[in-house]
């Protein structure tokens, strides 16, 4: 049962976490919390229970939130980016993005050759893993553009888990009824998480679905990111027709989040930080920027979280409307980021996470309101870290330090 109490304070978070999107001032800034391989350290279990153990996992994340609570929900069972199954499978909205993420006991089902979790092929103690690769030769793409749903069932699957590898053997068809059973499962328990964080004062519903630049596609499941850049220089228009080609297909799978309640598309960007700001343009953000757009004009905002080096492509998001959504950035300085997009576009990060593993509190609380004095004014900012992953080791001083700053320094 969620007391009158908690619903309000989940109105207050929604509220904050909106104002900020929406480029405006609320009482205080939104704040995203800290996160990681931390949280299972702090609950005294190692990451393959985190990982496998769903019961360990639930009690883990409410332990930390109890203590570290934010403006939105950190924790549960995360997985390894798994688009290749969400494509292949688009034409059915009830599977498609339960799909997307392969987690440790889905991966014991599948057995995905890129993926490795703690206890099973690392060490217990270690973060799992995306091993990228090679899965689609140069000579394929006219296969790929002609049907990307079909070329991914039919061509990438197989290649990419061991117990699929032969489409409607006996063992295949066997992996996807456990599959079933485990996504079943999940579900429950999922369910179980859900009215916990309900409880606990997080909004139930609206949040995010997921989001996919074609162009990254390409690079992280099918060709690899050395080749898909020697790709565009040697076959352009082949590139460029895949990724339109796969943009249809993504923009289907997003817009079924949507319909299942998801208010925000969320892209992690992997391409950007190879590609030149001529390459950039040309080949990587005219699909992205149709790809928001068009999800823009379904109701739907758009996060991107711009990994590695952002800053050459910054201006791009000037090319977006105003209010658009908001863009979370790993190196790219924020502050940078603010004096070009201020009034335009919500800003989302600037908390170092190597600050947070190595300095002090004392250090720590200067740092935070150095930040916070320089990013709240004017509004369309939610504070949050650079990455979301905190090392088991991460000194819990150090976190509650960024806390309490947030707190101090944080109000309007």
């Amino acid at each position: 049962m969620v007391s009158p109490e908690m619903q309000k304070l989940a109105e207050e978070r929604a509220a904050r976490m909106q104002a900020a999107i929406e480029l405006k001032e609320p009482d205080r800034v939104p704040f995203l919390g800290l996160g990681g391989d931390v949280i299972a350290a702090y609950a005294g279990i190692t990451a393959h229970e985190y990982e496998f153990d769903y019961e360990k996992n639930r009690a883990a994340v409410i332990k930390w939130l109890k203590d570290f609570p934010a403006d939105s929900a950190t924790g549960g069972l995360g997985g390894l980016d798994n688009l290749t199954m969400s494509v292949a499978f688009v034409d059915f909205p009830d599977l498609a993005n339960q799909f997307f993420m392969v987690n440790g006991p889905m991966n014991d089902v599948l057995d995905m050759k890129f993926a490795r979790f703690p206890g099973r092929q690392l060490d217990a103690n270690s973060s799992r893993q995306f091993i990228g690769g090679k899965n689609m030769e140069a000579e394929e793409y006219d296969e790929l553009i002609a049907d990307p749903v079909k070329f991914s069932y039919e061509k990438i699957l197989p290649r990419i888990s061991n117990n699929l590898k032969d489409l409607g053997s006996p063992t295949s068809l066997a992996a996807m009824a456990r599959l079933g059973m485990v996504k079943a499962q999940q579900a429950a328990e999922m369910g179980k998480l859900a009215q916990a964080l309900a409880e606990l004062g997080y909004p139930r519903g609206g949040g995010m679905t997921y989001a996919f630049a074609p162009l990254d596609y390409i690079g992280d499941h099918l060709r690899d990111l050395p080749n898909v850049v020697l790709d565009i220089r040697r076959y352009p228009d082949k590139v460029k027709a895949a990724a339109e080609a796969i943009l249809e297909v993504l923009v289907k799978w997003t817009l079924q989040g949507k319909a299942a309640g998801a208010k925000t598309a969320s892209f992690p960007l992997h391409l950007n930080e190879y590609l030149s700001p001529k390459l950039y343009r040309e080949f990587y953000w005219p699909t992205l920027k149709e790809y928001i757009l068009r999800v823009r004009a379904e109701g739907m905002n758009s996060r991107v979280f711009c990994e590695g080096w952002h800053d050459p492509h910054l201006d791009t998001f000037l090319d977006l409307p105003a209010g658009w959504g908001y863009v979370a950035l790993e190196k790219t300085d924020v502050r940078k980021a603010k004096e070009m997009l201020q009034g335009h576009t919500c800003i989302s990060g600037g908390i170092d996470v190597g600050v947070v593993i190595s300095g002090t509190p004392a250090k720590i609380d200067e740092y935070m309101k150095a930040l916070l004095g320089d990013m709240m004014p004017g509004g369309g900012y939610i504070c949050g870290p650079n990455v979301g992953n905190l090392p088991r080791e991460t000194p819990i001083e150090n976190i509650a330090a960024v806390y309490e700053a947030v707190e101090k320094y944080g109000k309007y």
